[in-house]
């Protein structure tokens, strides 16, 4: 399997609903989406940019779903209904790679939200690529828990805000696990200086940062090392020297 996705553009996505059920059984059960958040990555990158609503989906939320996120039938109550924010969701997510955890899960409520629009809507792998970070981790992780939480334990990623279950916060833990899982670096470890307000955890790379400066050793440097490589070599095989 390759881990490392081709795409330039990726959006990594968390949704959030009124029930637990995925696949056939959302439409079965008629659930909805409550939540939606996205972050977006170019080039392994975070940018900064982002995509996040709350959705009143019309409906009252399963209690046990409740218990999962947090987000009560009284706080969507005023939110804009799906329809409304549909092609401003679509725009953002459009010609990217959607990067998901369990991915079926999240694709399987869009293309139920997208199948009710008026007219019909476009099916999700219509527009976007779809990658499931849950597959990458069993593969790289076989036989172990592969839940978020486990893999923010396993990468150390701080996640103690995650008392409860939201999109936005999700898609930006899941873009930090996806990114060290993959082999891209997100973090420097920093053994003597905090990170953040509470230390430790992720600091994150500025994309608009500037490039480090590079600095090459001088003609005499480079010959003081030939010379201690020959030092070297006289012991034995130099590994320094192809």
């Amino acid at each position: 399997m390759n881990i490392i996705s081709s795409a330039k553009r990726q959006v990594i996505l968390d949704t959030e609903t009124t029930g637990m059920n995925q696949g056939a059984g959302a439409i079965f059960f008629g659930h909805r989406i409550i939540e939606i958040g996205c972050v977006e990555v170019i080039n392994r990158k975070l940018t900064g940019r982002h995509y996040h609503e709350y959705i009143n989906p019309m409906q009252l939320i399963d209690e046990e779903a409740i218990t999962v996120h947090g987000i009560t039938n009284e706080f969507v109550a005023d939110k804009p209904v799906f329809a409304q924010v549909a092609q401003s969701f679509i725009d953002f997510i459009d010609g990217a790679e959607i990067v998901a955890h369990n991915a079926n899960f999240d694709v399987s409520f869009m293309d139920h939200e997208f199948s009710l629009l008026q007219p019909k809507g476009p099916k999700t792998t219509d527009i976007c690529q779809v990658l499931d970070s849950l597959t990458v981790a069993k593969f790289l992780h076989p036989g172990q828990k592969n839940n978020l939480d486990a893999l923010c334990k396993r990468y150390g990623i701080d996640n103690s805000r995650r008392e409860l279950h939201g999109a936005l916060l999700d898609a930006e833990i899941l873009a930090d696990v996806y990114l060290i899982m993959t082999g891209g670096q997100t973090k420097f470890e920093l053994s003597n200086e905090k990170v953040g307000q509470e230390g430790g955890g992720i600091m994150r790379l500025d994309a608009n940062r500037a490039n480090l400066k590079v600095i090459a050793a001088s003609a005499d440097e480079l010959t003081m090392h030939s010379e201690r490589l020959d030092l070297v070599e006289k012991s034995g095989q130099c590994i320094w020297r192809g």
